[in-house]
C-alpha cells in the first residue's frame, strides 16, 4: 500500500513542476528552435530570491553568455524586493550561472558555430528550494518558419474538430 501512495506523490510532484516555475520566457519558445536544454544553478542575493518567489521577474530579451570559463545571465530583470529597503539589489545586473566545466566547454563549442544562442527558458525552484534556470541552445526561427508552425497547428485543430464526430 505504501508503494502506491509513494507513486501517487511522485505523480503529484510531476504535475506541480510547472507550478513552481517563478518565471517563463514565452518568447523563447516562439522565436527560437530549441536544440539542447541545460539546467544551471544561479548565484543570487537574498533579496533576489525573495523577489523570485513572488514571481516578479522578466526573462524576455535576456540571454546567457560564456566569458572565459564562466557562464553569465545577461539582460534578465528581477524586480527589487519591496521590504528590503536600502539593502536592495540592482534589478538588471549580470548573474553568474553555475554549470560544470564540461558543460561550459560543450556549450562554448556550439556557440562558436554560426547561428546558435544560449537562451534562458524558465527560472524555477527545485524540490530542495534552490533557484534553478533552464537554458537552451537555440537557433533563431525565420519569419516563414513561424508562419509554417502556425499553419500546422491550425490544420491539426481542424482535423481534430472534424474527427470529433467520429470518435463518439
Amino acid at each position: 500500500m505504501a508503494a502506491k501512495s509513494h507513486n501517487r506523490q511522485d505523480g503529484l510532484r510531476q504535475s506541480n513542476k510547472d507550478q513552481n516555475s517563478a518565471v517563463v520566457n514565452k518568447k523563447a519558445y516562439r522565436n527560437f528552435e530549441l536544440i539542447e536544454k541545460f539546467e544551471a544553478g544561479m548565484l543570487l542575493l537574498g533579496t533576489e530570491v525573495k523577489s523570485l518567489r513572488g514571481g516578479t521577474a522578466d526573462l524576455s530579451g535576456s540571454y546567457a553568455r560564456i566569458e572565459g570559463e564562466q557562464c553569465w545571465l545577461v539582460g534578465a530583470t528581477i524586480a527589487q524586493y519591496q521590504q528590503a529597503g536600502a539593502n536592495n539589489h540592482e534589478p538588471t545586473r549580470k548573474r553568474k550561472l553555475l554549470l560544470h566545466k564540461a558543460e561550459i566547454s560543450r556549450i562554448k563549442i556550439k556557440l562558436e558555430q554560426r547561428g546558435f544562442t544560449l537562451v534562458p527558458l524558465r527560472i524555477y525552484f527545485n524540490g530542495r528550494g534552490l533557484a534553478k534556470i533552464e537554458l537552451a541552445l537555440a537557433k533563431g526561427k525565420k519569419q516563414y518558419d513561424k508562419r509554417e508552425k502556425i499553419a500546422e497547428r491550425q490544420q491539426e485543430r481542424d482535423i481534430n474538430r472534424d474527427m470529433k464526430k467520429y470518435r463518439k
